[in-house]
């Protein structure tokens, strides 16, 4: 094999991973590593900047080996990462604090001030953004710095996101891409950053601390001398500028079509339909992401997915926790469980921050309803996977998708059953593209068509595009779940009112 080939970076906020890719997208070597995610105070959470690099170039040089590849044929790098938080780099390029990342939340307090202020705040953001500002956005977290790390702020010559600090040790180039900037917030119109959007939280004199906007298939430099030691990879190699980790995904999944629903079924739970134009309807709810390829992607995020999951295994089942096997077993239990579990309902908002699609509503909290003692671990494990797919369905309604073409990606898709449990709900068919590493494989397609191997991104995306697996509805599917879907919907609206209500 001589290539070229193209290497996919994708940081997240506990794990960071690196792929390897041919032209076509096959996936031939992923190496990962956990990274700590500190949380000093509640509602914190930050990322040490030297592990978060240690990670990335062990994961990068391990890739590398494990590929058996000549590295000379390796022909770029492409980034991707968590998005949005707040990165601080001195004069010099070094890090005066940990990185502060999406689902940090202590700018809250500051928030509600504004919305005391103007009740109006945050529509107005979402006038411009498209999006329900999260907590974690660069600008409400940077006016959180100003006033309570005012030190720091002085000494602050650079203010990045996440892959573009990792890009800025690879290369020494200090950038960002546009998917990171109209979502700070910024201009999903402008597909770049607002300054009236900086002056809204008083950030005025903090502007010119941000990076340079450069589209994500642009090179952005070659890899230093140092890291290419470091790696085992050429200097010089090609660097591309990047994308945040849900356009990566998109492009990698190969749902950079107008029209195209890609679903996530990951640790966050998030299905978004791509348009060749910003769409803000329905207003003051969701996200939308500038995309390259001068798409935009509209979501809806139930924040918790397969967390859900994840809870249930540690505390429902610790003698299935962390067993390779834990997955056959969940099977068993949803096989030998009827739909409806036996009149048990999830509601699956496990995220501290609440959730914000179908609604907003910053305090809803997962929880069972109906549960009776004939209810065994079966039962529970099947009403959380029953309880994400109905979100799940909420999302898509909240949409109004009408599309025709559904991919489903993330951990959860590789479980037939749930991915058999969505189609059967859409209606329509599922497709679930082959491979895992979507965020990498989308950073490579940006590599390649950085390097000119493709056109354009939206050439690059379509290479991959349709090689996955179809999941057509079954003809009685959807009536079989619709009581325990009435249901859900009952105990959401239940939950939901209650929880509006003024304490």
């Amino acid at each position: 094999m001589t290539g070229p080939y193209f290497l996919g970076l994708d940081a997240g906020t506990s794990l960071i991973k690196a792929a390897i890719f041919d032209l076509g997208g096959r996936e031939l070597a992923v190496a990962e590593r956990p990274t700590t995610v500190h949380r000093p105070h509640p509602g914190w959470s930050e990322i040490d900047p030297s592990e978060a690099w240690t990670a990335t170039t062990e994961v990068i040089a391990r890739a590398v080996r494990e590929s058996g590849l000549d590295p000379g044929n390796i022909a770029g790098i492409g980034l991707s990462a968590a998005m949005v938080g707040a990165w601080l780099l001195d004069a010099d390029g070094m890090p005066l604090r940990r990185g502060i990342t999406w689902e940090d939340s202590r700018a809250q307090t500051l928030i509600d001030g504004y919305l005391a202020e103007d009740p109006a705040f945050l529509s107005r953001i979402f006038a411009s953004s498209g999006s329900v500002m999260q907590q974690g956005c660069t600008l409400p977290v940077l006016a959180w710095l100003v006033r309570h790390e005012p030190d720091v702020l002085r000494r602050t010559r650079h203010i990045l996101c996440f892959k573009d600090y990792l890009r800025f040790r690879m290369t020494g180039r200090i950038a960002t891409d546009r998917s990171e900037a109209a979502v700070l917030p910024g201009s999903a119109r402008g597909r770049a950053r607002s300054s009236d959007m900086i002056s809204l939280f008083g950030l005025g004199p903090y502007e010119p601390l941000l990076p340079p906007i450069v589209d994500s298939e642009a090179v952005a430099g070659g890899l230093t001398a140092e890291v290419a030691v470091a790696t085992g990879l050429r200097e010089g190699l090609p660097v591309a500028i990047g994308a945040g980790d849900v356009a990566a995904t998109v492009i990698g999944a190969g749902g950079l079509v107008h029209g195209t629903a890609t679903a996530v079924l990951g640790t966050a739970c998030l299905v978004g339909v791509v348009h060749e134009h910003p769409t803000f309807e329905p207003a003051d709810i969701g996200l939308l992401f500038t995309l390259p390829g001068h798409r935009w992607y509209r979501a809806m995020v139930n924040v918790a997915g397969t967390l859900n999951l994840d809870w249930a295994f540690e505390t429902l089942a610790p003698d299935l926790s962390g067993r390779a096997d834990r997955f056959a077993a969940l099977d068993t239990m949803l096989s030998a469980t009827p739909a409806g579990a036996h009149g048990l309902t999830y509601l699956p908002y496990l995220s501290e921050s609440g959730i914000i699609a179908p609604r907003v509503n910053r305090t809803a909290r997962a929880q069972f309803s109906g549960l009776t003692p004939r209810h065994d671990r079966a039962c529970l494990f099947r009403a959380i996977v029953e309880g994400v797919a109905f979100a799940m369905v909420d999302l898509l309604d909240a949409l109004s998708f009408d599309g025709e073409r559904m991919l489903l990606t993330g951990g959860g898709a590789r479980n037939d059953i749930w991915v058999q449990m969505i189609c059967d709900l859409v209606g329509k068919p599922v497709e679930v593209p082959h491979g895992s590493q979507f965020g990498a494989r989308g950073a490579a397609l940006l590599a390649a068509t950085a390097t000119g191997h493709f056109a354009s991104i939206n050439d690059a995306s379509s290479t991959v595009s349709g090689d996955s697996r179809l999941f057509e509805p079954r003809a009685t599917g959807k009536h079989d779940l619709a009581d325990a879907f009435q249901r859900y919907r009952a105990a959401r609206d239940r939950l939901l009112a209650a929880r509006s209500l003024p304490s």
